[in-house]
């Protein structure tokens, strides 16, 4: 960004025959560009607020640098932010996701990770960034700027629970540590939420993807026994909202409607599913194979609503799909 920044400002020195040139170059590197089918990328912004001590300022800094090392290790599609020690700002957040927003697509993903500190006064909750702090009501107007229609806010600070009822929006999937803005202690859940990204078993059914789903349930029950080897009363409760209407829950529920944006929304690929991203030829096959992945999950959910023939009749052409799909991604 800061290259095409410097070519922006430098173009008045340019000579016309430069000029014109480069208009030329330009254009027949956007027709190129047009004439290939465009492919959804992934946006992660990743934030490591105040410390208040060097303990938790080294934690922080340490998590929010192994996150930006694993996410820009997984694929090319992947454009990756992180903000941390005195570039963890208010106004440096505000300047990145306004220049997400302005290079994202609808069928791009966003990701926004917090890691810190937060408190919640009984109305509000902030996020601790030096200089001023971040509000619930400010990430998620910032938020909003994104066009990507499929977003995912993990807010891994105290008091995050109280966050939820800001962020949550429909196409907008929220995780937070703790169950409500009340539970103030320091929490562990993004040391979990890290480890399950790292961790191939965290993939429960072995489609090669690590959902948010399947990183919540990692992160949730890493954080749980936790505290039972401590010994230690749980000041945590990990919670998910992805309806945008309803209020969180601390599972997933085909019942509630919880939980679909998150079983389908891939975090990171694995083994040959990661291979097949970084391949041309192979990455069109990956994104209608994860479209009918979504299409299932979609069908799960709506079962109880849905005439049973015709529920086994659009599962089984779902599957058949999927299946020829895959043969294809094996050759």
């Amino acid at each position: 960004m800061a290259v095409a920044q410097e070519m922006g400002r430098g173009m008045n020195c340019v000579k016309p025959m430069f000029k014109a040139a480069l208009a030329i170059s330009l254009c027949l590197g956007a027709l190129v560009v047009l004439a290939r089918p465009a492919q959804a990328t992934s946006y992660y912004v990743t934030v490591a607020g105040l410390g208040g001590e060097p303990e938790y300022e080294q934690r922080f800094t340490a998590l929010a640098k192994d996150m930006d090392k694993l996410l820009k290790a997984s694929g090319s599609d992947a454009h990756v932010f992180t903000l941390s020690g005195a570039d963890a700002t208010k106004a440096h957040l505000t300047d990145t996701i306004a220049m997400i927003a302005r290079e994202a697509k609808p069928d791009d993903q966003f990701v926004l990770m917090l890691i810190g500190h937060g408190s919640f006064d009984g109305v509000e909750y902030k996020f601790n960034l030096p200089g001023p702090d971040v509000s619930g009501a400010d990430l998620a107007a910032l938020c909003d700027r994104v066009p990507a229609k499929r977003q995912l806010i993990v807010n891994t600070t105290s008091a995050s629970g109280g966050s939820i009822s800001a962020l949550q929006k429909p196409g907008r999937a929220v995780i937070t540590a703790t169950k409500t803005g009340t539970e103030k202690n320091a929490t562990v859940f993004a040391r979990y939420w890290l480890e399950a990204l790292g961790d191939p078993s965290t993939d429960l059914d072995k489609n090669e993807a690590i959902s948010a789903l399947e990183a919540f349930q990692y992160a949730d029950r890493k954080t749980a026994s936790f505290y039972e080897s401590q010994k230690r009363l749980a000041t945590e409760h990990a919670m998910i909202e992805d309806t945008g209407k309803k209020e969180a829950v601390r599972a997933a529920s085909t019942d509630s409607g919880e939980g679909l944006l998150l079983s389908s929304f891939v975090l990171l690929r694995l083994g040959e599913a990661q291979k097949a991203a970084n391949d041309p030829a192979k990455r069109e096959l990956l994104d209608k194979r994860e479209a009918l992945e979504r299409q299932i999950d979609t069908l799960k959910y709506q079962k109880a609503a849905m005439d049973v023939e015709d529920y086994k009749k659009q599962l089984s052409d779902a599957l058949l799909q999927l299946a020829k799909v895959q043969e294809e991604l094996d050759k």
